[in-house]
């Protein structure tokens, strides 16, 4: 049946106040509700085994009564789908989410009525894309930032090498295993600290460390003062116990805010020793002559880095002020989608780094989730205006171009281009990396344009 033939009495009853919010009600003839019926009736006849009759001669009204709700299940599955595709087309209009089925009317000899909620994309009147201007500063290397590259380069390169017959002095290293429990603390009223729990009847204990062979540098910079005062003057061999109070804006999550007590053991002390800037040097760092070469080196890696820093960052600033230009409601559906992917990348990058399962669990994800809203929201409107704009400049994706993206996808999966197609196909991600490259160069567009 075409979607012609539906009736009429078919109609759209679209939220006015709303952009991206439909509701259509469907009818779906009732000989299409028969002929659907009668052939679920054959199907069931051929696999029922009911007492007295032989499998596939069960009579069609045995099974209509034996299986009278199976068969309406299925029946609304096989139908309202398709009649709410065909209905969606026939009115122009284009989901983006799956639709929400209410006011469902299924009796007997009658067409099958039901209403339908759903979203599309707004309707987007692109403007002011042509006048935007991308910051393009100039880029500069000073000879201090080669000279501090050149400095952390020598750091990365440095030789430990170890002292014998005496304490250990600033400026030195040492090599120590150690133990640390958190100890569990309150603030009071006041805002002391003091034994127990927090306030909110949490602990505020964290997870123990215990590390071998660490390197303490005695008065270094970036070293906990404790550390320093206890081990000063200590020999290999020697034995402390101390407590560390570890400021709010410590790197390491683990530690900050808390008071760890740490038993620590010197293993042995070292002098670190960093070698000469010289060609010798130059050699042992892959294919360079002189220092002159890698000094070259450096500064047109930092040039390149630089440059694509200040790139990324005026884009983001054109994307913002396109979004600006351009304001629009957003479905739903999508911004959810968007907030999934983000949770999901945030949560490979967790795990990435040591999160385990078990921790994942205790994690607030209703709350995630309403952090991340504003940045899905900004998200999808940047791929809906480039998307706009790419159609405005007809800006397409070449064969060698999306063969080039599946590549360096598989280089950096370590598998073949032929098995990253073969999954991307499964899971439905061509069309996402194609548009992901289109919307790349659309950006590219904008940013050029402006030169």
């Amino acid at each position: 049946m075409s979607p012609a033939e539906i009736k009429d009495s078919t109609k759209e009853s679209a939220t006015k106040e709303s952009a991206t919010k439909r509701e259509i009600a469907v009818e779906i003839p009732v000989e299409d509700v028969n002929r659907q019926t009668d052939s679920l009736i054959q199907k069931y006849q051929k696999v029922a085994r009911i007492p007295g009759f032989r499998r596939g001669h069960v009579p069609a009204s045995i099974i209509r009564q034996r299986f009278s709700e199976e068969i309406k299940t299925d029946m609304v599955e096989a139908l309202i789908p398709r009649f709410f595709r065909q209905e969606a087309e026939r009115l122009s209009l284009h989901p983006v989410s799956q639709p929400r089925v209410t006011d469902l009317h299924l009796h007997d000899g009658e067409p099958l009525r039901f209403k339908a909620a759903f979203e599309v994309l707004p309707e987007i009147k692109l403007e002011g894309y042509k006048e935007l201007r991308a910051d393009k500063p100039e880029i500069a290397v000073s000879e201090a930032d080669v000279e501090q590259a050149l400095a952390d380069l020598r750091e990365r390169h440095a030789s430990f090498n170890p002292v014998e017959g005496r304490a250990l002095a600033d400026g030195d290293f040492a090599q120590v295993s150690l133990d640390g429990n958190p100890k569990a603390e309150q603030k009071t009223d006041q805002g002391r600290t003091g034994e127990g729990k927090s306030d909110q009847g949490k602990s505020d204990e964290g997870q123990p460390v215990h590390m071998d062979e660490v390197l303490v540098e005695i008065a270094g910079k970036n070293t906990m003062p404790e550390f320093t005062e206890h081990l000063r003057g200590t020999s290999a061999g020697d034995e402390r116990t101390f407590d560390v109070n570890y400021p709010d804006d410590t790197q390491d999550k683990r530690l900050a805010g808390k008071t760890f007590s740490y038993a620590v053991k010197v293993q042995s002390i070292k002098q670190k020793s960093l070698p000469e800037l010289n060609d010798e040097f130059a050699k042992q760092l892959g294919e360079f002559q002189t220092m002159d070469d890698v000094r070259k080196a450096i500064r047109e890696q930092m040039e390149s880095e630089r440059k694509r820093e200040a790139e990324r960052a005026a884009k983001e600033k054109l994307v913002g002020e396109l979004i600006q230009r351009n304001d629009f409601e957003v479905p739903d559906s999508l911004i959810e989608q968007q907030i999934d992917i983000r949770l999901e990348r945030g949560l490979r990058a967790l795990a990435a780094q040591g999160l385990t399962a078990e921790q994942m669990k205790k994690m607030d994800l209703q709350r995630l989730r309403a952090g991340q809203r504003e940045q899905a929201i900004h998200d999808v409107k940047a791929a809906l205006l480039l998307e706009r704009v790419a159609a405005e400049e007809n800006i397409q994706v070449n064969d060698e171009e999306f063969d080039r993206e599946l590549e360096s996808l598989a280089r950096q999966s370590k598998q073949t281009s032929e098995a990253v197609r073969a999954r991307l196909t499964r899971d439905g991600g061509l069309d996402r990396i194609r548009t992901r490259i289109r919307n790349e160069k659309t950006l590219d567009f904008l940013y050029h344009q402006s030169a």
